[in-house]
């Protein structure tokens, strides 16, 4: 059967190229597209495509070159890097589109005729003998380390290994079929263009491999948490894409779907099993906690939790805490996903209630981890002086001989103890005399005034999302509506904060913001203070509203009026 290559010589166009890179097209004409430029980032349509000669140019910052060039430019690697990650993202195997096209026919009728899934176990010995075969790249090992909190052993004990090349892939696939495992009905394993057998890994498909295990200990299914998240040609700018991606090849000759197997780690016994979305998550909370996680591999991935539970019912467990992340009070999908627990739950006889954490975290292992962080932080700041520390309301002048005496204590450290309690010389002069008590009280208490305020947070319901509950003033606005919509909110909290006389306005509410999270003054009823919430300061100034958005607060118009009040607030009013 011949070939039948480009003009240029290879077997793809600067369109396929063009394609790819996810090129966002400003308009076309005979012979050439003019695309925004992905070097300088320039939005206009500068970049021109030649598809005659298969060639670009870009008029905004001069770049120009073949498609090769411009593939590794933009991806950062050498010209053959980039034309067999091209071939391999395109599935030519090296073949002409053409090749392909007269091939498609045989290959839907393959596809068409999927191979039955192999058994539970020779997919576990297929997978086990797979990940013995690759390592985890020092850059992914890290990745684990500071940024998910696990520790080598825990990297070890979960199995997780960084994607192979793809140039490996046939040559592991052929060593595991020599090793007598099977890779027929096993998810991602597939015949390729050649007649071999390989497994469906790719360049742009590069991350680490996380393993799903089933409750019996069978590694099940394996996902990527890719290096770089996949978006689609007509996704928004803002949407950060497709972070997580199943190993499967039902698409392809021989190949078989993942499934969406759930995941399982802790006791099988557990009288409690929490359930969340995504296998690194629920091992990372397990490692924090020592509890048992299920985990989905997606909100909406219920349909194999109805199995699990139905095992769980009858080997003891008596509850299943929803643990599915924060935006399933803002997306509705999500919000449907973690209702469907509670159901299955029911279905099987065992109680569930929702599991709601700090909403400024997304995922409870990004809340544990936080937590963990908070800890930390609290025991390596250094002291804050007494005066500080008294004009904020966080101590009395009682407290003040506690001070002294660590002075004394450390006396070596060269600092004076006018100093060390942060008084200048007059107010340190007042407070040794004895008779002039009074007078050294209102120095000090001149210099602090007291900031009234309440917390006003959005009422939500576990079966309707609101779209911007827990995020900030710009998703507000994308939902319709210009100010906080005060008769969907309830007053959670009305107190009062101590604060120095000239500390700013955005000073005072990220106080607030840090003594409404985690820890509560007394008679908080609400959530730990997050974006979506309304901030009210009000005294003989007047009052003034704060949208709590993600990165600091924003004036806004709001009707208290409008707003209930919890009716667990009751009549506490209490200072902060």
């Amino acid at each position: 059967m011949a070939i039948t290559f480009q003009a240029s010589g290879f077997p793809f166009t600067i369109m396929d190229v063009a394609e790819l890179l996810r090129l966002h097209i400003r308009r076309r004409s005979p012979g050439y597209t003019y695309t925004d430029c992905p070097f300088c980032g320039d939005r206009r349509g500068k970049m021109c495509l030649n598809l005659t000669k298969d060639v670009w140019y870009s008029n905004c910052c001069g770049g120009h070159g073949g498609m090769l060039a411009l593939y590794a430019k933009a991806r950062r690697i050498s010209n053959s890097e980039a034309y067999r990650e091209i071939c391999d993202e395109l599935l030519t195997g090296g073949f002409a589109p053409a090749y392909e096209a007269q091939k498609q026919n045989t290959a839907k009728k393959e596809t068409a005729s999927q191979v039955e899934r192999a058994s539970a176990q020779a997919i576990h010995q297929t997978y086990s003998a797979f990940l013995s075969k690759l390592a985890l790249t020092p850059m992914h090992r890290h990745h684990l380390q500071v940024k998910r909190g696990l520790t080598d052993e825990q990297i070890e004990q979960f199995g997780f290994k960084s994607t192979p090349p793809p140039y490996l892939c046939r040559a592991i696939t052929a060593k595991l079929i020599k090793e007598g495992c099977t890779v027929q009905g096993v998810p991602g394993f597939f015949v390729d263009t050649t007649g071999k057998w390989t497994v469906r890994y790719f360049q742009r498909t590069a991350g680490i491999i996380i393993p799903y295990v089933g409750i019996g200990g069978l590694i099940q299914g394996l996902q990527t948490r890719l290096d770089v998240p996949i978006k689609g040609k007509d996704d928004p700018p803002d949407k950060v894409g497709m972070k997580y991606l199943w190993l499967a090849s039902a698409d392809k000759p021989m190949g078989v779907s993942s499934g969406s197997p759930v995941h399982y780690v802790g006791d099988p016994h557990a009288r409690v099993v929490y359930v969340t979305e995504g296998a690194l998550k629920a091992n990372i909370a397990h490692a924090l906690t020592g509890r048992t996680f299920a985990a989905t591999g997606g909100a909406g991935c219920t349909a194999q939790l109805g199995d699990l539970f139905a095992f769980l019912s009858r080997n003891g467990t008596e509850e299943i805490i929803e643990a599915q992340d924060m935006d399933k009070y803002s997306n509705q999908g999500v919000s449907v996903g973690a209702s469907k627990v509670y159901l299955l739950a029911k279905k099987h006889g065992m109680a569930c209630r929702r599991l709601t954490w700090n909403p400024n975290y997304k995922g409870i292992d990004d809340w544990l981890l936080g937590l963990r962080q908070k800890e930390k932080n609290m025991k390596e700041c250094e002291t804050v002086n007494f005066k500080e520390r008294y004009l904020s309301g966080e101590c009395t002048l009682d407290d003040m001989d506690e001070d002294i005496a660590r002075w004394h204590e450390g006396q070596d450290n060269g600092v004076d103890l006018h100093e060390y309690l942060g008084f200048t010389y007059d107010e340190y002069n007042a407070l040794l005399q004895v008779d002039l008590t009074c007078k050294f009280e209102d120095l000090i208490e001149a210099q602090r005034r007291r900031q009234r305020y309440r917390v006003y947070q959005l009422i939500l319901s576990g079966t309707k999302a609101v779209p911007f509950a827990f995020r900030g003033v710009d998703q507000l606005r994308k939902a319709g509506y210009q100010q906080p919509p005060a008769a969907d909110y309830q007053l959670v909290y009305d107190g009062e904060i101590c604060c120095p006389l000239e500390q700013e306005e955005q000073t005072v509410l990220e106080r607030i913001f840090r003594l409404c999270n985690d820890s509560f003054p007394n008679g908080y009823v609400g959530r730990s203070l997050s974006p979506s919430d309304v901030v009210e300061l009000y005294g003989e100034n007047g009052r003034r509203y704060f949208y709590c958005d993600t990165n600091g607060f924003v004036p806004v118009q709001f009707s208290p009026m409008l707003a209930k009040r919890s009716p667990r607030l009751g009549d506490l009013v209490s200072g902060g």
